[in-house]
């Protein structure tokens, strides 16, 4: 395999990836702190998930009508904080692997309308060279026409 250029955009993304991480760790710790980030951002999706999680969890142990007590407020709050921050990382790797899809399709067509304009440029030459075959083959014959209609030269 050629190498080709250093792969900047690639380090980008994982640059971005990798400060991903911290961010959502600061935003985590944010919604932490903040109380309507807290009741309103963190803690109905903690409250969803450990529903769905517990009420799988119950069905696969064979409890059908159980009911599933919520979380307090401190579990419910860091249970949504991580949520929260691993979503955002799983979304920024999603965008990341959504640009690189993009960069790469715009190069794959970039290389095919180059292909493309190649084969048209050849097809042109091709048909350049026809003619100018043809208007030779005309002019030799013209030649040939002309060298016959002379006089013979007289013999000695």
């Amino acid at each position: 395999m050629v190498v080709g250029a250093f792969p900047i955009a690639k380090l980008l993304y994982l640059g971005v990836r990798q400060l991903s991480k911290p961010l959502a760790n600061r935003i985590k710790a944010g919604a932490r702190r903040s109380e309507f980030f807290k009741n309103y951002i963190c803690l109905p999706p903690a409250q969803l998930y450990h529903w769905i999680e517990m009420r799988t969890k119950m069905r696969i142990m064979g409890f059908r009508g159980s009911a599933i007590k919520p979380l307090n407020e401190d579990a419910a709050a860091e249970l949504g904080a991580e949520l929260l921050g691993e979503a955002i990382i799983f979304t920024v790797g999603g965008a990341c692997m959504v640009l690189e899809y993009s960069r790469q399709a715009a190069n794959a067509r970039r290389k095919e309308e180059e292909l493309n304009q190649s084969i048209t440029d050849l097809q042109t030459q091709l048909t350049e060279l026809t003619l100018v075959t043809e208007t030779q083959d005309t002019q030799l014959r013209e030649v040939n026409r002309l060298l016959h209609s002379l006089p013979a030269p007289a013999q000695k």
